[in-house]
């Protein structure tokens, strides 16, 4: 199996030490993290980075780089992790190469203002399905977001996840998405 992805616009690589600068980028700034999370230092950032690079489930689990195909130029990130449910950060102990975590396994994705508008959420999205439920034994994922974000929504709708009421998710109560393989598989069959 291959951990880089590819779509036609995109490539989605494992992430790697050296893209700390995205990972500044990413969640410095305020128009990003509004509906998820405070600001982050860029010394907290550095720091976390080696935890943000683990990979678990034989490599199913865990961060990837969205980049230009063309360009190479970082867009943003996409993640397959396991959905904390009272804290509000993902317990990266968790991830384990050789073993699945025995919780749900949330889809994510964060991209730069600059790559916003464009389908690339979507994209990403669609492709780590893809990658979820014809590589990995992934069964079933969830996706969580705040309830004001309208264009994540939009996201996950559009790849195919169903509204499940709410749950605690990320230490607050919240809208939960789901989307099983076999929902997948008929979108596919139907497509």
């Amino acid at each position: 199996m291959s951990l880089k992805l590819h779509t036609d616009r995109l490539t989605l690589a494992p992430l790697e030490l050296t893209d700390v600068d995205l990972a500044i980028d990413l969640w410095t700034d305020p128009e990003v993290v509004r509906y998820i999370c405070e600001v982050q230092s860029e010394a907290e950032l550095r720091e976390d980075m080696p935890d943000a690079i683990r990979r678990g489930g034989n490599g199913c689990i865990g961060i990837w780089c969205i980049s230009d195909r063309l360009t190479g130029r970082k867009l943003g990130s996409t993640y397959l992790l396991p959905m904390p449910t009272e804290d509000d950060d993902v317990d990266y102990d968790l991830i384990a190469m050789g073993r699945m975590p025995d919780t749900d396994i949330e889809v994510g994705y964060f991209l730069t203002p600059s790559a916003w508008g464009q389908g690339y959420a979507t994209e990403v999205c669609k492709r780590i399905l893809r990658f979820a439920f014809q590589e990995s034994p992934l069964n079933e994922l969830v996706a969580s977001i705040d309830e004001n974000n309208a264009a994540s929504k939009h996201v996950l709708e559009k790849s195919g996840f169903r509204y499940f009421g709410r749950t605690l998710c990320w230490g607050k109560d919240g809208p939960i998405y789901k989307i099983s393989r076999d929902e997948w598989t008929e979108i596919q069959r139907s497509a």
